[in-house]
């Protein structure tokens, strides 16, 4: 199982008028989480769609368990949760980093959905357009229905 780990710290922009982060923010980072991923396999959202594969979203979902605050430092941790020929999904945990205890704390959990569309929004078959990127995928992906 291949898990990827992105830092980052909130910005007072990512904060509501409470003083806490706004929910659709921790959206805004498991996208960042997912680009990495990607990026840590050697390519990108940008290289995908030059290959015209895109990846919109079809579904997310994100249990919130403790709120962050301006400034706290978080750490997305993304892994491919399961893969099938014209779709994938991804599981993120984000944590508020504890540099005093050790003991990262568990804000949010969710998941997102994707399809495999080409540029006219149809979907494809990734094992037939791009039996390289299938195989990669496949092999840090921790369900794959063929």
């Amino acid at each position: 199982m291949k898990q990827v780990e992105t830092f980052l710290r909130v910005r007072y922009k990512d904060t509501d008028q409470m003083g806490l982060v706004y929910y659709a923010n921790y959206f805004v980072w498991f996208e960042v989480g997912r680009a990495e991923f990607l990026r840590s396999l050697g390519m990108s959202y940008k290289s995908l769609e030059q290959s015209e594969i895109f990846l919109p979203v079809i579904e997310a979902y994100c249990e919130y368990k403790y709120p962050a605050r301006y400034d706290d430092e978080l750490r997305v941790v993304t892994t491919l949760k399961m893969l099938q020929e014209v779709r994938l999904g991804f599981h993120y945990d984000i944590f508020k980093v504890d540099k005093v205890d050790n003991e990262d704390i568990l804000l949010v959990s969710g998941e997102t959905m994707h399809a495999f569309v080409n540029k006219k929004g149809r979907p494809l078959v990734l094992r037939k357009q791009n039996p390289f990127l299938w195989r990669m995928l496949k092999e840090f992906s921790l369900e794959t229905v063929d």
